[in-house]
């Protein structure tokens, strides 16, 4: 319960937060690790990533209906303004990220 209250003090950040619904079984989801890292340093500031293991947040994962890992979700103010399944390109989302 503390979580999530502290998951939705993070989502209402000014700053756009992209959370990474992943799991550590996960393929795909080591795959996106170094393009996450990648976008992380060519945005320094302008975006806050966070990795939210789904196997240890299983209630959070529910109340987004996280149904594949990895999920991206992109919050600003509190309001989810993009999300993808699956493996992204650093260029696609910087290009969601810049917008």
């Amino acid at each position: 319960m503390k979580q999530r209250g502290k998951f939705k003090q993070l989502i209402q950040s000014d700053t756009p937060v992209l959370v990474d619904f992943s799991a550590e079984w996960c393929g795909p989801c080591r795959a996106l690790a170094p393009i996450l890292k990648e976008v992380k340093s060519t945005l320094k500031n302008q975006v806050k990533i966070v990795k939210i293991d789904v196997d240890r947040n299983p209630q959070l994962a529910g109340q987004y209906q996280v149904r594949s890992v990895p999920t991206l979700m992109l919050f600003q103010h509190g309001k989810m303004k993009w999300r993808q399944s699956g493996v992204v390109q650093a260029k696609q989302l910087l290009g969601v990220l810049k917008k």
